[in-house]
């Protein structure tokens, strides 16, 4: 079967149309506050014309090319250059590729994606930071624009209201609802965790607390435990037992099970009364009083302690302050994926400039919190595939309830 080039109006060029439309609203955007808690607008110039014109070409060829594929069945693989991520699970249904309506929505969002990446490249940025900002803002918009976000264009939706007889719509609505009233997105079922029952079931009791933190101490597992304690530190945006989740994956349990006597601190959700506390307060109420709590406990003078993530940090930090004030309270420091130089941090970098850390100082002096909502939001941007639109297309396009354990 032959095809004219009118043949490849009526559907290519919606999404031709499309693509250019993705450019000017993604141009747009660059030049307006992103959505991102604390993310300042990148700073760039004007593309030059000829890139960008050669750019647009590559975009209706390549949409010209899909469309004449599929319509004579031929091998709709895709340009080169632009390929899928082994881990990218939105397509990995068989009704993506089963269908060649599907599959077609599919590589044209695709080819779609890779010329907003691409567009972005032939913006001269002011610096390194700007290009980095306008390289995330990218994927953030071209993750919230997946075929696979939406009841219209997801084959699995489609294929699970016909198996429950849409009874994931109702379902989806439902949860929808309820998540509208908790603010957030749920990730888990909070129902199914119980302290003590299913969570965190290492026996150990609070045997000191102050306005920051609760010590706690686990009961020994061996006949005979070390004379030397272990003190943990977990990071103070999390709950205690992060380290000590299920017996199977118990860090707890298994240092316990190793002949160690262990302590662990758990942090107080700060409140407004809170809001006036500082770094220094953090270290002094925080490890270093822990720290003295364990060794007048076990009547030792040197404890072995353990910092994760920004305990680690504050670990770390507590043990600066204590060498320059010449006590010589640990003997040793093990630190789980905690950083010490924050003068690369990846991604997290670009929700930080002057303007909004001083934005921030300014608050903080004012007794200001930051509230966990927004810290939540910057951590599930990271990966907003994996913690944002995968359960909204679970919880509200196929309806089903965040899992439990």
């Amino acid at each position: 079967m032959a095809f004219s080039s009118d043949s490849f109006a009526p559907a290519t060029q919606i999404f031709v149309q499309v693509g250019q439309t993705l450019m000017q609203g993604f141009v747009d955007l660059l030049g307006t506050q992103p959505r991102a808690p604390g993310v300042s607008a990148p700073s760039l110039d004007l593309p030059d014309p000829e890139p960008l014109v050669k750019l647009q070409k590559s975009l209706v060829d390549q949409h010209q090319h899909l469309w004449n594929s599929m319509l004579r069945g031929e091998d709709k693989s895709l340009p080169p250059g632009i390929e899928t991520d082994p881990g990218d699970r939105r397509f990995s249904s068989p009704e993506w590729k089963s269908s060649p309506v599907f599959d077609y929505v599919r590589q044209a969002y695709l080819i779609n994606s890779h010329y907003i990446r691409e567009l972005v490249e032939l913006f001269p940025a002011s610096d390194d930071k700007a290009k980095e900002r306008a390289r995330f803002l990218a994927r953030q918009f071209n993750d919230a624009l997946s075929p696979a976000n939406f009841l219209a264009t997801n084959p699995e939706f489609i294929r699970h209201a016909l198996d429950t007889s849409g009874q994931c719509i109702t379902d989806g609505i439902n949860n929808l609802i309820n998540d509208y009233g908790k603010g957030r997105v749920s990730i888990s079922d909070e129902s199914a965790f119980e302290i003590g029952r299913n969570l965190a079931t290492t026996p150990g009791a609070v045997i000191f607390e102050n306005e920051l933190i609760q010590l706690i101490q686990y009961v020994p597992m061996t006949p005979r435990v070390a004379r030397r304690p272990l003190l943990i530190v977990p990071p103070c945006i999390n709950k205690f037992y992060v380290l000590d989740l299920q017996p199977e994956n118990s860090f707890v349990r298994f240092a316990l099970e190793q002949g160690n006597t262990v302590f662990l601190v758990s942090w107080r959700n700060p409140k407004a009364g809170q809001g006036h506390l500082t770094w220094h307060d953090y270290l002094e109420s925080g490890p270093i009083t822990a720290i003295d709590k364990v060794r007048e406990i076990c009547k030792v003078d040197q404890v072995n302690t353990l910092g994760w993530c920004v305990g680690g940090t504050l670990l770390a930090s507590a043990l600066a302050v204590l060498a320059a004030r010449g006590e010589d309270k640990v003997a040793s420091l093990t630190l789980l994926t905690t950083l010490l130089d924050y003068s690369e941090t990846g991604e997290l970098g670009l929700f930080i400039d002057e303007p909004s850390v001083a934005e921030r100082e300014a608050k903080m002096a004012q007794g200001g919190l930051l509230k966990g909502s927004e810290l939540s939001s910057v951590f599930s941007m990271l990966r907003a595939n994996d913690l944002v639109w995968n359960y909204v297309v679970s919880n509200y396009l196929k309806g089903k309830t965040a899992a439990g354990l």
